[in-house]
């Protein structure tokens, strides 16, 4: 069973730039469909990004629309840690960010797919 643990979440400034880390454990990342996802107040929970190479030598990597081209998904198999580099930050982008895992390639943009999940790290973007 694997282990989520986020960090890098912060205040910034709008234009600003943070990145998440994702640190697993118990289980290779390699081994699942890695994501994002964040959840703002009041709002349900919402699919950011996704990287994908289960059974396969090909990575798949998938943005919502409202971070491409700003954000970008990336992760170190060696040291078994996820991250979310984010670039331009708007206030809209103010959530809690977590880390997910599943083992299979499917549904990537439905949280209910997955299996393990991170406590979270906030992301703060004033105005």
């Amino acid at each position: 069973q694997v282990q989520l643990v986020e960090s890098g979440g912060g205040l910034v400034q709008a234009g600003g730039s943070l990145t998440l880390s994702c640190a697993a454990s118990g289980g290779s990342i390699s081994d699942y469909a890695m994501a994002w996802f964040r959840q703002a107040p009041g709002q349900e929970r919402e699919f950011v990004s996704t990287i994908i190479s289960i059974g396969t030598s090909d990575t798949n990597i998938y943005y919502a629309a409202s971070v491409k081209g700003r954000f970008t998904i990336s992760r170190d198999n060696a040291k078994n840690i996820l991250y979310l580099q984010m670039n331009s930050l708007k206030p809209e982008d103010t959530a809690v960010y977590s880390c997910a895992a599943k083992t299979t390639p499917y549904g990537f943009q439905d949280d209910s797919r997955y299996n393990y999940w991170g406590q979270g790290t906030q992301v703060t973007v004033s105005s």
